[in-house]
């Protein structure tokens, strides 16, 4: 399986640390944190797969993304809900998102349309909670992105890291 990612700054694993306390009513917390532009799910010919991605994405230029809430999916598409995350603002982001849409097939229900930028912290468990913490105010965190990663599933580790210019 793989993905398109945004690596996230040290400034949001940073606020997801200090929100893991109040992550315990959950089923499952994430440790590691990062922001899904695209999913491209099983495939059978990576290297395709890269250039692919990279083709598509000649040109497009480094953008800003932001945290600006806690919010919470009752019943996310896939898995066990609810889901609790820090959103995510950023147009840059969403128009990516957009043209790998169009370049690659749309995944039901989380995507086109559907998609929500976001920074999953956990899920499962208890609803009552994630409307608490959705309540909680967060100090936006705002940074320019300018790389990618397309990452492996399998190896949970990035397979290759793309740059957009400034």
């Amino acid at each position: 399986m793989y993905s398109l990612n945004v690596p996230v700054p040290g400034e949001v694993a940073r606020l997801a640390e200090e929100l893991r306390p109040s992550l315990h009513r959950f089923d499952a917390v994430r440790d590691r944190h990062t922001l899904v532009v695209k999913r491209f799910g099983e495939r059978d010919n990576y290297d395709r797969l890269e250039m692919q991605v990279r083709t598509a994405l000649v040109g497009t230029p480094a953008f800003e993304a932001r945290i600006t809430e806690i919010d919470y999916f009752e019943r996310p598409a896939r898995g066990d809900g609810p889901v609790v995350y820090l959103g995510v603002e950023s147009p840059g982001l969403r128009e990516i998102h957009r043209e790998l849409v169009v370049e690659f097939d749309r995944i039901e229900g989380i995507e086109g349309e559907d998609y929500v930028p976001h920074v999953t912290l956990a899920r499962g468990g208890s609803l009552d909670a994630a409307r608490r913490l959705a309540e909680r105010d967060v100090d936006p965190i705002t940074w320019n992105v300018n790389r990618l990663h397309l990452w492996d599933a399998t190896y949970e580790e990035p397979a290759a890291t793309l740059s957009l210019p400034a």
